[in-house]
């Protein structure tokens, strides 16, 4: 997922572990050795454990999604394969910056990073190409298109309408035209003015003017910005972070917005009298990749393909971070009436919008200039 705390960029604050520098190679070398020396003498030493690298540096964002991580894949991926994971909180714009750095000093320091759908297309000179064949757990309870030539799907959701139930306590909205029409459903709006904006609200706009899904790319920018000069004058709030669209929900600042629904779905959890669409929410995945020149290339492949083994892992997960992962089999273990709170649902699934990521990589400073040029004329 690309901007929220959930899925990449946007997150609270975490503390930086120390890194590999601060630690000779050999050093981290010996210190796992004696780990697994021990565990051959005690006759426990995971199966295959020898096959793979000694440790894993993952870069993601810290916070709420580090610490679940941490606890529902990470130590048992640890436990399981006698591999060490580093992790490292940071932001993905950082992220990347850090990375370009690595690769040109070819001091790669970072294996498994953060990806979101433009970053499969537009950053493939960075990433090392993925045998989707060789991730059996992915293919065997993942959905369909968990697995990408260079990316394997972490959490999804979706750019969705957010409303209040207690303005709208009849007919209620339910998609961008609804969100567009200010007469049927009066009301002060919100906006994300923050991560892909400049392709999430243009988007919107289309849809809200008529556009079908399947026929959104390529995009025809000055019709979506002649739509967004409609509802401009109803927007009271363009929000920054994925706390203020909470903020704005609960304290009835607005009484409709596009919102992660992860975020939406925290204030719905709050008891907040609030309330998601997902008809034609914009589809927001966040992507586990692994960085070209990666140190660990094995460990990294073998927990890509660990996060799917445990279904029962993903969704006391899901309840924490609030974002489904891309597990069939864990999705079918919630109830119905929690099931569909998540995109990963079938029933929801197949309502999420699907971006062109190959056509926005291409058009992305085309994308962003004309955004910035609207938004502050």
């Amino acid at each position: 997922m690309s901007s929220d705390p959930a899925a990449s960029p946007g997150s609270e604050p975490g503390e930086k572990p120390e890194r590999r520098s601060s630690m000779p190679r050999t050093g981290w070398m010996w210190s796992s050795a004696a780990v697994v020396i021990a565990s051959v003498l005690c006759g426990a030493l995971p199966a295959a454990a020898e096959k793979l690298e000694d440790q894993l540096v993952i870069a993601t964002t810290g916070g709420l999604m580090g610490n679940t991580l941490a606890k529902y894949f990470y130590d048992p991926f640890n436990k399981a394969k006698n591999v060490e994971i580093v992790p490292v909180a940071i932001e993905v714009p950082d992220q990347w910056a850090r990375a370009k750095a690595m690769q040109r000093t070819g001091k790669v320091e970072f294996d498994i990073v953060t990806a979101t759908g433009p970053d499969l297309v537009g950053r493939t000179d960075m990433l090392e190409k993925i045998d989707c064949a060789k991730l059996p757990s992915v293919q065997k309870f993942g959905v369909s298109d968990a697995c990408q030539p260079y990316g394997v799907a972490r959490t999804t959701g979706g750019m969705l309408i957010t409303y209040n139930t207690e303005t709208f306590k009849g007919k209620t909205p339910k998609t961008w035209a609804d969100f567009w029409d200010v007469k049927q459903f009066p009301g002060p709006r919100g906006l994300p003015d923050t991560g892909d904006s400049d392709w999430w609200v243009p988007v919107a706009a289309l849809l809200a003017d008529g556009v079908k899904p399947e026929q959104l790319f390529p995009l025809d920018i000055n019709r979506a910005y002649k739509k967004l000069d409609e509802i401009r004058p109803n927007v009271a709030v363009w929000w920054k972070t994925g706390d203020q669209v909470q903020q704005i929900m609960r304290s009835r600042e607005v009484v409709m917005a596009m919102s992660y629904s992860g975020r939406a779905l925290a204030v719905v959890k709050e008891g907040v009298p609030v309330a998601m669409s997902w008809d034609q929410a914009i589809r927001d995945t966040g992507y586990m990749a692994v960085l070209k020149g990666a140190p660990d290339p094995k460990a990294a492949m073998a927990y890509l393909d660990f996060f799917y083994a445990s279904s029962d892992a993903h969704v006391p997960f899901m309840r924490a971070v609030n974002y489904a992962t891309a597990s069939k089999s864990a999705i079918e273990l919630l109830k119905p009436e929690e099931r569909n709170l998540y995109a990963t649902s079938p029933e929801n699934y197949e309502k999420l919008v699907k971006p062109d990521f190959a056509w926005i990589g291409e058009h992305r400073n085309e994308l962003r200039e004309r955004w910035m040029a609207w938004l502050t004329r």
